[in-house]
């Protein structure tokens, strides 16, 4: 579990191709001193779990379901990637509730600045953006960040200064593909009433506005 407060970056090292999968090697010096075998660490917000370390790096092992799900195909040598070590009971939540398994990606189609802020508006699919909610929350290569505003096909995050500077959302650009996982909550809530709305119809009932009148909900 994380909270999308990205710690540092890292540059990757080394990338070993297999069929599908890749082990992926991070340098990174300032996230390292607790880090053991077996713990998980975010990579660009994907849940990956640490295979080997040594003094200033260490490597995981991609599975192909990630590949094709997250942005780490497009990874090369020497890239910046944002770190975030898994949370400790004991430590606050400054961001939101943020799982490291990505819902899909988006694609950069706009970026602009505003005084000390920089929007970055991003296209992404339907099955993202049924989660996405104005002025609610939502992790971008492991950021967590605040929706700003949502359409029918986009949405857009703006960016303080700080958040430029410690992650590597700053340097992306237009056409550039950004992981995506959405709420949590959201998710379990779709999941819920789906079950509640199956239960009651059999299965064989689709929602509509006399449905939900007849039972309700508005």
């Amino acid at each position: 579990m994380f909270t999308g407060i990205v710690e540092g970056t890292g540059r990757v090292k080394g990338i070993i191709h297999g069929t599908g999968s890749i082990k992926l090697s991070i340098e990174c010096a300032g996230i390292l001193p607790d880090l053991k075998l077996g713990d998980s660490i975010a990579v660009n917000g994907i849940c990956l779990t640490v295979s080997d370390l040594g003094k200033d790096w260490f490597t995981a092992d991609v599975m192909p379901e990630t590949m094709r799900k997250t942005n780490l195909s497009k990874l090369k040598l020497w890239e910046k990637v944002n770190l975030e070590r898994a949370l400790k009971l004991s430590d606050r939540l400054g961001g939101h509730i943020v799982s490291g398994h990505i819902d899909g990606t988006g694609r950069i189609i706009d970026k602009r600045n505003e005084d000390n802020a920089v929007w970055i508006t991003i296209e992404a699919p339907q099955a993202i953006l049924k989660y996405v909610v104005q002025k609610g929350s939502i992790a971008l290569d492991g950021t967590s960040l605040t929706i700003a505003y949502v359409d029918e096909n986009s949405f857009k995050v703006s960016l303080i200064p700080l958040t430029r500077g410690v992650t590597t959302l700053g340097a992306k650009n237009v056409g550039d593909t950004i992981n995506i996982e959405c709420d949590v909550i959201g998710k379990y809530i779709e999941k819920l009433i789906m079950v509640h709305f199956n239960e009651m119809t059999g299965g064989g009932k689709d929602i509509s506005m006399d449905f939900l009148k007849e039972h309700g909900y508005v």
